[in-house]
């Protein structure tokens, strides 16, 4: 084979090749999806953190270690001899305390405590995440579809100043109107530089979540989103937030430190025992002893302890209280968002696009007829193109506090 029949060979399958499939769209539930699976390591910490709570909740509940000792006692230093005196021992002893009351199993109870905790932190950021994820989408699907709108504005103002250059070359159109409409067409220009820069800075939080999928192109159209339930309804998801379970899990940790502070009036005690060997064919010492604290002066210690937790564990029920109504006034805010961008939707739909459609057809009517002027024309292109952004970014708002609303209710909306 020479060199020109394998060349023709390379080239001819080559092109026999399949292109490469462009990527599908990306869908927002897509996006979502991709966005939890993902094992974000701002959500894995609190996993992490909730399994060494775990592996310390066993460890606080054990009994501490024994104590061991060994020494020699009562030796005559003038002899050296271990034989010479009665009292002479070699001593051996070991002692186990007990903490005060169930001191033990609270302790080990209360790193449970933190660490489903923990594990609510996990599900609020895996929550957040979800949100985040989607209002980085609808971000960038705002940004992309008005760069479509801007384009197709663009082509028909081109277009007009083609019609205009010719009127001008025939001298039936003053260069005011032609500069007018090359103004406009640059003023377009840059509108569209500007919605490229936010598609990128969208597009870069997107990444953030769902890595390289966020180069792929959006969806033609938003996904179809339900209506939500009443308020009245939505309020009773609040108290299963993970936000509010974060708080419950602070108040259980917190009730349990006041039962271990309760636990204190009760006494601690130890148990002890030792061998004492002596020589010369003497008899050998054993002794068995238990030694117990006893807790009499409470005024400045125990009381003040106690007293302490219980306000702390106050402190921790008011936190929770704040957090729902933190959440509370969230949904409110999030559901007349909702509502009050549905009406702003319907009154562009039945009355602003419409109109704005029929002003421009008015528009360039009349400036056929000679009725109108060319800036008349121009700002009633320009005002149909604004309805348009207008209810798109209606739209966008109105799916971002869908988002919202899902984020506040799991799923309720």
């Amino acid at each position: 084979m020479n060199m020109f029949s394998g060349a023709a060979l390379a080239w001819a399958l080559a092109g026999a090749a399949p292109a490469a499939e462009p990527a599908p769209p990306l869908r927002l539930e897509d996006a979502v999806a991709m966005a939890l699976s993902a094992r974000d390591p701002a959500a894995e910490r609190f996993e992490a953190k909730a399994e060494a709570l775990e592996d310390r909740a066993v460890a606080e509940a054990q009994l501490p270690d024994p104590t061991a000792r060994v020494g020699l006692a009562n030796f005559p230093v003038d002899t050296l001899a271990f034989e010479q005196e009665p009292m002479t021992q070699i001593q051996a002893g070991l002692r186990q305390e007990f903490p005060k009351g169930d001191t033990l199993t609270f302790k080990g109870e209360r790193r449970r405590a933190e660490a489903g905790g923990e594990r609510a932190r996990k599900a609020l950021a895996l929550r957040k995440i979800e949100r985040e994820t989607r209002l980085a989408w609808l971000d960038r699907y705002y940004w992309t579809q008005s760069q479509d709108y801007i384009r197709q504005s663009r082509e028909a103002v081109d277009e007009l100043i083609d019609s205009l250059s010719a009127a001008f070359a025939s001298g039936l159109m003053t260069s005011q109107d032609v500069l007018r409409a090359e103004l406009e067409l640059a003023l377009l220009d840059d509108r569209l530089a500007e919605l490229r820069r936010q598609e990128a800075a969208a597009q870069a939080v997107l990444a953030r979540y769902v890595g390289e999928a966020s180069a792929r192109p959006m969806p033609a159209a938003l996904p179809a989103f339900a209506d939500p339930p009443s308020l009245e309804i939505m309020e009773t998801a609040l108290a299963d937030h993970p936000a509010a379970r974060v708080k419950d899990a602070e108040v259980l940790a917190q009730s349990i430190d006041t039962e271990i502070a309760e636990e204190a009036y009760k006494p601690s005690w130890a148990l002890e025992g030792g061998y004492g060997l002596r020589g010369g064919g003497r008899a050998d010492f054993a002794s068995v002893g238990v030694s117990v604290s006893i807790p009499l002066f409470t005024g400045k210690r125990q009381d003040k302890r106690l007293s302490a937790e219980i306000k702390e564990r106050s402190a921790a029920e008011l936190a929770r209280s704040a957090e729902l109504l933190d959440l509370r006034r969230d949904l409110g805010r999030a559901y007349a968002d909702w509502t009050g961008l549905q009406a702003r939707i319907d009154l562009y739909d039945q009355a602003v696009r419409v109109r704005a459609g029929e002003t421009a057809e008015a528009s360039i009517a009349a400036y056929g007829g000679g009725n109108a002027d060319f800036p008349e024309l121009i700002r009633s292109q320009l005002a149909e193109l604004d309805a348009e952004l207008n209810r798109l970014k209606l739209r966008v708002d109105q799916a971002k506090a869908w988002a919202e609303l899902d984020y506040l209710t799991g799923g309720a909306p």
